[in-house]
């Protein structure tokens, strides 16, 4: 019974805020005449021990006092005696561990923007350098349109913007505060919530005492956008993958973030990309685990509720190195911006600009140019090309007389990459301005 019921092994990491709430708690108890200035004063003493030792790692893990609430109240009682034992006046576990959980997922918020901000910077850098640098683009992982590698690494500096916007929401969403609430009712002394809510930075206290100890919302948005910014990490991951391969040979990897074989000397092997591909779905099933315990539990506390916490420090402890492994392998990576661009060149890539070339200057139906230019393929197919440039306008003028004696557009990549200056197109200049735009954003 002591091995399942005891938390203690996990929410030990929660002593910060759980003495945090206990300091806000015990002045706003003083403060409203309910312990006396002295046994406060006792208490944040007390405290100031308490913290000093679980900095020095020099607390025990008891299981029988099962959870880091008792653990941290029996040892200030060890430490001042009568006085910790007014400490637990107007609160329960229930609304101290809904407030300490909140002030934790809180600070890896922080945590977890500082972070991803790292890694922006990281590709915007990359992107600055690779502005002009050509690319394929691809859709269904074939040969589509040439692109710009910095116009590539900027879409993953959008995605990871948003993911700053999602965490910023969840902040604001659980900035509330549950203390006060007590078990379930609220309590009958004439505390004052606000108080306690501006010492511990919370916007307000929560407004329904059930709703503030059953609550776990914040936690599964926490999770909900972990698991999002887990997503865009692993496609990005995929695509490092993928570039490192020798048939596409777009990157070579770094030893600092490659391994090796153990039988093949000459390999340099993707695993942190692996790796943060394959932590992707440890962090989706913590969310779908918490999302599964919660769905069915009447209000208000329950004990399943003692495993909110195990599934959100998994998945915060797994996103922080994936995020670091990226910013690394992101600052480390070497483009061979000669392959990439030799590719980008195959596929007949440049087409697009052939069809949208014939409706801009000949005024012809977007569908008859797309006809047009699939004939124009087949012609420089029939001659074992792989793109237009060896077109000619007697070749067009074969599918289409009206096209007689007219002078071709240039269908190199360099050309079809210039010419896409459209907002947040992937022309050099557009590029250059979105990094621009990138870098106020953050601050460099």
């Amino acid at each position: 019974m002591q091995e399942i019921n005891a938390s203690i092994p996990f929410d030990k990491r929660l002593w910060r805020q759980d003495v945090a709430g206990s300091r806000a708690h015990a002045d706003m108890l003083a403060s409203c005449g309910i312990i006396s200035e002295e046994d406060n004063a006792a208490i944040q003493d007390g405290l100031d021990k308490v913290s000093a030792e679980f900095e020095a790692n020099d607390v025990e893990e008891n299981l029988a006092l099962e959870d880091i609430h008792m653990v941290v109240e029996t040892r200030l009682n060890e430490l001042i005696g009568d006085a910790a034992r007014r400490l637990h006046t107007a609160r329960s576990r229930n609304d101290q561990v809904a407030t300490d959980f909140r002030l934790w997922t809180r600070d890896a918020v922080g945590e977890m923007d500082a972070a991803i901000a790292e890694l922006q910077t990281a590709l915007v850098a990359r992107a600055a350098e690779h502005s002009n640098s050509i690319m394929p683009g691809f859709t269904h992982l074939q040969v589509a349109q040439p692109v710009t590698l910095g116009h590539h690494l900027m879409a993953y500096y959008e995605m990871l913007k948003r993911d700053r916007s999602r965490f910023a929401d969840c902040a604001r969403r659980l900035n509330e505060m549950p203390l006060g609430s007590a078990a379930l009712a609220g309590t009958g002394f004439n505390i004052d919530r606000d108080q306690t809510a501006a010492a511990l930075g919370f916007d307000r206290p929560m407004t329904n005492s059930l709703d503030a100890v059953s609550d776990r919302d914040f936690a599964i948005e926490f999770l909900t956008c972990t698991a999002q910014l887990a997503l865009h990490l692993s496609r990005l991951a995929e695509e490092v993958i993928i570039w490192a391969s020798q048939p596409y040979g777009f990157v070579k990897l770094s030893d600092g973030w490659s391994t090796g074989s153990s039988i093949m000397p000459q390999k340099r092997n993707p695993d942190a990309s692996e790796l943060v591909r394959g932590h992707a779905g440890r962090i989706l099933g913590c969310m779908n685990g918490l999302m599964v315990t919660m769905k069915g539990l009447p209000l208000a506390y329950s004990k399943d509720m003692q495993n909110d916490k195990p599934p959100v420090f998994e998945a915060y402890d797994l996103i922080g190195l994936c995020i670091a492994a990226m910013t690394g392998m992101v600052s480390s990576l070497t483009f061979d911006t000669s392959r990439m661009e030799e590719v980008a060149a195959t596929g007949f890539s440049t087409a697009t600009d052939l069809a949208d070339w014939l409706v801009r200057d000949h005024n012809m139906p977007f569908r008859d140019a797309h006809h047009v230019t699939g004939a124009a393929v087949k012609i420089c197919e029939t001659r074992g090309g792989h793109d237009l440039t060896s077109l000619t306008a007697d070749d067009l003028a074969s599918i289409d007389q009206a096209l007689a004696g007219c002078t071709l557009p240039d269908l190199s990549v360099q050309g079809s990459v210039s010419s896409r200056t459209s907002p947040g197109g992937t022309a050099p200049v557009r590029v250059k301005e979105a990094v621009a735009a990138a870098k106020k954003e953050l601050g460099i």
